[in-house]
């Protein structure tokens, strides 16, 4: 039985809290086809849940919520439950394909059994299928889900011999145990944070720099959490979802910030900016310098830490610079935004916000997050995150992994999301947003791979001056 870390619990928290909210984060993974039958890919897949416990673990509320939530075993676990098939209409292209996706992240996951699902699809163009991977998100951040990708498939045509499963289920905590281990916990909260206490106490540089930068990054991160400009992008949801990608390449990204300078995140923020730009334009509003702040996660793990399945993250919140009509003025806007956030240190203020989930009482957390949830919430109008994905080839049962593509979810009055993600040389957009809110989602896909081309003409431009300058 492991307890949710408070992070983790925090989604949790925040599906409950909101009847049109799903957290789950997925991805498509399109592979070269002919599909395995269906006894095939199941038996693959048994052959790794070894090395996945928690993919055989049900979520279990604490009563009375005196404590987060706890991860027990499924003595009832069934393989054929969270393995589904499902096939294309024709013609099976990209259309179809973001129809499916659409409808299979408008339903949640049922807490009765453990926190995910596998989509098996057949019938895309070329004779190549895909599987879509729905996961909690209180199971996973955007680093340890990919990670998954390792462990399910192989870097081989040739796949391995399966795990040794010396798993024995055990009966399921008792609602009466599982409220007396949060008494527990309960009053163990005050040594813990005594703990904490004396350990700065003891190294005083520590503690003076640590309060620096959380006063810092609080400065900064104040005008950033003011009520965004109104527009079309932010407001009530529902629960049904739009989803569609745009594609470009890791090579053109890569030759932008070579020659404009910057890092492959700040051109991809920058051509996210140029699409939501053409979405506001195409809407008849009017972008301003505050009209899009993105909340933009960033990873807490260190190195090796990639297989820890648990939330690791904090976050910055960005303002987009959808104001700027010159793309190549439109990244310099990004760079010069990121790099004042990194020298804000926001994000050591986002991870501390998140650790003091471990030094109050969880009945205190969770009427706080719901009385939050109650409130219109206007400072934050998307998401951005940008996950690298290996850049190895990956095999499902011998068949190729042609393309993967990323899914964020949306909750509260937040309309769109955008997921980054990159594989093999190929960089994916994946652009979730509330059906019926969005209509026209495609002209923001759209957008972000005209915003590519834009400032790849830009930096054409600028090889070619610096190629015709005298040495």
């Amino acid at each position: 039985m492991d307890k949710l870390s408070p992070l983790d619990a925090l989604f949790v928290e925040a599906e409950d809290q909101d009847p049109h909210t799903s957290m789950a984060i997925a991805s498509i993974a399109v592979f070269a086809g002919p599909p395995p039958s269906d006894e095939e890919f199941k038996a693959a897949l048994a052959g790794r849940l070894p090395l996945l416990p928690r993919y055989r673990q049900k979520l279990r509320t604490v009563p009375f919520r005196l404590g987060r939530p706890v991860w027990v075993e499924d003595p009832r676990f069934d393989l054929s439950y969270h393995v589904r098939r499902t096939a294309l209409p024709a013609p099976g292209g990209d259309e179809q394909l973001r129809q499916l996706m659409g409808r299979v992240m408008s339903q949640r996951l049922d807490r009765d059994h453990p926190l995910w699902e596998y989509w098996v699809a057949e019938g895309l163009t070329g004779g190549r299928w895909a599987v879509i991977s729905k996961i909690h998100h209180c199971m996973v951040d955007g680093v340890s889900g990919t990670d998954l990708y390792r462990v399910i498939f192989d870097f081989t045509p040739q796949p391995p011999p399966p795990e040794t499963d010396d798993r024995v289920a055990g009966a399921e905590p008792t609602g009466a145990s599982l409220a007396a281990q949060a008494a527990v916990d309960l009053a163990l909260i005050p040594v813990r944070g005594a703990a904490a206490l004396s350990g700065l106490v003891t190294d005083p540089v520590r503690a003076a720099s640590q309060v620096s930068d959380t006063v810092r990054a609080a400065t900064r991160l104040a005008p950033a959490l003011w009520p965004a400009a109104g527009s079309s992008l932010t407001g009530p949801i529902g629960r049904q979802r739009r989803y569609t990608w745009s594609r470009t390449s890791l090579s053109q990204i890569k030759a932008i910030k070579r020659e404009l300078g910057g890092t492959v995140n700040d051109v991809v923020l920058a051509a996210i900016s140029s699409g939501f730009r053409d979405l506001l334009l195409a809407r008849g509003e009017e972008p301003g310098p505050h009209t899009l702040p993105s909340l933009v996660p960033v990873s807490l793990r260190a190195p090796g830490e990639e297989n820890i399945y648990e939330n690791r993250v904090s976050a910055l919140v960005a303002s987009l610079p959808v104001h700027v009509a010159d793309p190549v003025d439109r990244l310099a806007a990004v760079r010069s935004e990121l790099a004042g956030l990194k020298d804000s240190k926001e994000v050591i203020l986002g991870a501390e916000l998140a650790s003091l989930g471990g030094y109050y009482p969880f009945p205190l957390i969770s009427r706080g997050i719901r009385a939050t949830f109650s409130l219109p919430q206007r400072e934050i109008v998307t998401v951005t995150t940008n996950v690298p994905g290996p850049q190895k080839r990956l095999y499902a049962l011998g068949r190729r992994l042609e393309e993967i593509i990323p899914y964020v979810p949306i909750a509260t009055t937040v309309r769109i999301g955008i997921s980054i993600f990159s594989y093999c040389g190929h960089v994916s957009f994946g652009v979730t947003g509330d059906f019926d809110t969005n209509p026209d989602l495609d002209v923001l896909a759209r957008g972000i791979e005209q915003g590519i081309a834009d400032l790849r003409a830009a930096a054409r431009r600028a090889a070619a001056r610096h190629a015709a300058a005298p040495a």
